[in-house]
């Protein structure tokens, strides 16, 4: 590979996912390194005024200032975006940095948007506290309804908002059926594609007008850093996005970004292996609780949804137990492998309970609007060998009772 084919998107776009993942975006300096370069650097320094006047009026190519550009930041940005199938993609310092951005840059007060019921507590406050706060208006749906979106839609609405799969639900929405729907009506569909990633579904192939994630979690896959993504078309990512985060600075930094460019050249083989894991898990613990949420399995009401836009079922699903939250914490409390945790897509197995931690924060009527009960646990299946997770929670289920 030469030192700039990974920039050039009239190669890089006919490469296969896998490859993508490995070699996208890559930009070599002169010394010619195999490994992404890491520059730690604030500013750039210009060879005389007029490159810098001409760098800030958008005349010259080159950087300004590490909050708008980076070159380890660009390298990452170019591979997340061909790896989406998008035209252009920023970086922010964490996921909730990248979904804050992604809503508050094309947004103001009097708009109003449809946002799914089932996501993320953090997510939820977006919706219910901060865009009130601006005068935004908000209205919360079952999102694996499509006629729910068309039902709350109004002349204001401006953006449809909704994860699948939902966390920590494993609600499915139709992307199909959704994004249309919001391109009929001039809507701007924003999907939060975090639990799958483009390695197992990709938004935008089924309408998707921005996709936003939290590369904490799958992407950097092994626990290490913070990180967000958007992606969309190149003009609203330059001219709707770029000034928000230019002038706010949910900056990601190049270190993190290296972790996530190294992250990514095993996402692929992360992915699928987690998926297997957990469809094993998954088939143990369908057995031994009262209900299990895992769409790879053909007991999941969209199931067969999923598959059709997955391709496979991802690393993370949802189980109940029947004793509410003093049995929840002492199957959590019995685990010997599984750590107690609330992170996800990490190469380790990981479960919470979401009512106790991630959603917290959410008003009770919310959460168990949304499915969150103090039996729900969420487990993330890591890369260990599934027997042996299976034989974790196998004891720690014979504790509790179960």
């Amino acid at each position: 590979m030469k030192r700039r084919t990974g920039q050039d998107r009239e190669i890089t776009r006919h490469w296969r996912p896998a490859t993508q993942a490995v070699r996208g975006g890559t930009a070599r300096s002169e010394w010619g390194e195999t490994s992404e370069a890491l520059f730690l650097t604030s500013g750039y320094a210009y060879d005389c005024a007029a490159d810098a006047a001409a760098r800030f009026a958008g005349e010259q190519d080159g950087m300004t200032y590490s909050r708008l550009q980076n070159p380890t930041v660009q390298m990452l940005e170019e591979r997340i975006a061909l790896m989406e199938g998008a035209a252009a993609c920023r970086t922010m310092a964490t996921g909730m940095a990248a979904m804050t951005a992604a809503l508050l840059c094309q947004l103001q007060a009097g708009d109003h948007v449809v946002a799914g019921r089932a996501a993320f507590g953090s997510c939820r406050w977006l919706v219910d506290t901060l865009l009130p706060k601006f005068g935004i208006e908000t209205t919360t749906i079952d999102a694996r309804d499509p006629q729910a979106f068309d039902d709350a839609r109004r002349p204001n609405t401006k953006v449809f908002f909704f994860e699948t799969p939902a966390n920590p639900t494993m609600d499915i929405a139709d992307l199909d059926a959704v994004c249309g729907i919001a391109r009929k009506h001039g809507i701007t569909s924003v999907v939060d594609n975090a639990f799958a990633t483009a390695a197992l579904q990709r938004p935008m192939e089924f309408g998707a007008d921005v996709v936003a994630y939290s590369a904490t979690k799958m992407m950097d896959g092994q626990g290490r850093v913070l990180a967000g993504a958007v992606c969309g078309s190149a003009d609203w990512i330059n001219n709707t996005l770029l000034p928000f985060t230019r002038n706010t600075g949910p900056t990601l930094s190049a270190f993190n970004a290296w972790v996530v460019l190294k992250g990514l050249e095993t996402l692929d083989l992360r992915i699928r292996r987690q998926s297997e894991n957990a469809l094993k898990v998954g088939r143990f613990l369908e057995g031994r609780v009262p209900r299990i949420l895992h769409p790879g399995l053909p007991s999941h009401p969209q199931h067969n949804l999923a598959m059709r836009q997955m391709e496979a079922c991802g690393s993370i699903f949802a189980f109940e137990v029947a004793g509410g939250r003093t049995q929840a914490h002492g199957l959590l409390d019995a685990l010997a492998l599984v750590d107690i945790s609330n992170n996800i897509g990490d190469s380790r197995s990981l479960m919470t309970h979401p009512a106790s931690t991630t959603h917290y924060g959410v008003a009770e009527e919310k959460r168990l609007e949304m499915g969150v009960t103090e039996n729900l646990l969420r487990l993330n299946v890591g890369l260990e060998d599934p027997a042996d997770v299976i034989d974790d929670l196998d004891q720690a289920l014979t504790v509790v009772g179960l």
